[in-house]
């Protein structure tokens, strides 16, 4: 009786986590997070004093913790989206402390602007945010069995400034706050993280639904008429928010990441190409119905119509941007005080002021790195929903951005969105913590090697995986 020859086997070394190289990142983050704040302190003739080391120290201990949750739970993680993000919400530290230092001159009056002590203890909170989900959040798949219940309590957090008196919702003409003694919170910075996890399972589940062949229109394949009813609930959903809660920026960040998910999903360019349709339909109609959506948009086409009222803070913003030139005037050598919520919606032109177009490029470029490896990780992530979950998250940061950027830039209409990781607010960077942790998850996944299959696996079964999984 012969022997039949086994076939060989390669056995393949095991994969690197890269958790030193995002080890050596944070390092780098917190030298330039270090060298910015004593940079600021030397131009402001600032003595050194421990509320300086205090940041330092605390800036260390938060993202070695982050660091070492990573390492423990999610070994296979990208190794550059913790880094980047501790560079930004550094960054974010550091102007906002500035600001303080600006707010303390009497020579360029008073100004209430928030502490960094506050943005630190929020940081702490966020950190605390992204550890946990992390830890306990061991398969984002487990994110798809709940998508109806995430999707009913995104949509409830949108709705409750909306019902609420305006004074404890309702700030500078946006209903969008619950303002409680001693806190606050902004709901819909949650509600969209919530919704693009509804947003995917539905996808997911109901993919034939959007993509039903229609009509052949113009080289498009138009969906049937029955089947436009996720889209029209969400450019009703988008459409009452900026209505009802005054919120441009929300309304425009929750619908474009809806049918940016609805077209990686299907494929189609009919669905946006109905979905702008519908949205800008929306956006006349309430230019004419309503005063305040006609007051932003008169507002960004000439703020110099009314430069010392409504078009203060934008003529304000330009005049920062014109000052910073190329390279800046260098950090704590402007005047960012004189923009009003400098450290909130506007902190992109204190970074435009003081470190010019060179300097706000390089952090641009930051948010770049995040998006992209975003990205990456949704093309890398094997399941469909890990695909449009990825996906969709980094979208919106970048959505969130453009809409940040231009309209403090003036090239769309100012809206109150914050900028991720380095605007103040709690509500803000707790949010986006929790958005990281995520993606870190997705990462995990899309990165982890197999494991070894079992000896009754045919050896092609267990190529054909790996090849799927990689």
């Amino acid at each position: 009786m012969t022997t039949q020859p086994q076939p060989a086997v390669t056995v393949l070394p095991p994969l690197p986590t890269r958790r030193n190289a995002e080890l050596l990142l944070l390092g780098f983050a917190t030298l330039i997070t270090t060298v910015a704040l004593l940079i600021v302190e030397a131009n402001q003739e600032q003595a050194l004093s421990w509320d300086l080391a205090s940041y330092t120290l605390a800036y260390i201990a938060l993202f070695g913790g982050a660091h070492l949750t990573i390492r423990r739970f999610a070994p296979y993680a990208d190794p550059l989206l913790l880094p980047v993000v501790a560079l930004l919400n550094g960054l974010g530290l550091v102007m906002i402390h500035r600001l303080d230092l600006a707010a303390n001159d009497v020579t360029t009056g008073p100004m209430n602007g928030p502490s960094a002590n506050q943005q630190m203890l929020w940081t702490l909170v966020g950190v605390i945010a992204f550890s946990l989900v992390v830890v306990f959040l061991r398969d984002h798949r487990m994110l798809a069995r709940y998508g109806y219940l995430c999707g009913a309590a995104g949509l409830v957090l949108l709705a409750i400034p909306a019902v609420l008196p305006r004074s404890i919702s309702e700030q500078n003409g946006a209903k969008i706050w619950i303002r409680l003694p001693g806190f606050s919170i902004q709901p819909a910075e949650f509600s969209k993280i919530l919704l693009l996890v509804f947003f995917a399972a539905v996808l997911v589940a109901k993919r034939n639904v959007f993509t039903s062949a229609g009509k052949h229109v113009l080289g498009m394949d138009l969906p049937r008429p029955r089947d436009l009813a996720p889209l029209l609930a969400a450019w009703i959903i988008s459409v009452g928010v900026m209505v009802f809660e005054k919120d441009l920026g929300t309304s425009l960040l929750l619908y474009a990441s809806f049918l940016i998910l609805v077209y990686i999903a299907t494929d189609r360019f009919s669905w946006v190409v109905i979905g702008l349709a519908l949205f800008a339909a929306g956006s006349v109609a309430a230019y004419y119905i309503f005063d305040h959506v006609r007051l932003r948009v008169q507002t960004w086409l000439d703020p110099f119509a009314d430069p010392d009222g409504a078009g203060y803070q934008m003529v304000q913003s330009l005049f920062s941007f014109a000052t910073g030139g190329i390279f800046g005037t260098g950090l704590g050598n402007g005047q960012p005080g004189t923009v009003p919520a400098a450290s909130t919606d506007f902190i992109i032109a204190a970074v435009g002021e003081e470190l010019g177009l060179v300097g706000l490029a390089a952090v641009l470029m930051l948010y770049t790195i995040v998006v992209i490896r975003g990205l990456r990780t949704a093309i890398a992530v094997r399941d469909s929903f890990g695909k449009l979950l990825a996906a969709g998250l980094a979208s919106t940061l970048a959505i969130q951005l453009f809409i940040v950027v231009g309209g403090v830039t003036k090239l769309i209409p100012l809206t109150g969105l914050t900028t991720p990781w380095m605007s103040y607010g709690g509500s803000s960077l707790l949010a986006n913590y929790v958005l990281l942790a995520i993606l870190i998850r997705i990462s995990h996944s899309a990165r982890r090697p197999l494991t070894k299959p079992s000896n009754n696996t045919p050896i092609a079964a267990a190529s054909t995986e790996v090849i799927e999984r990689v």
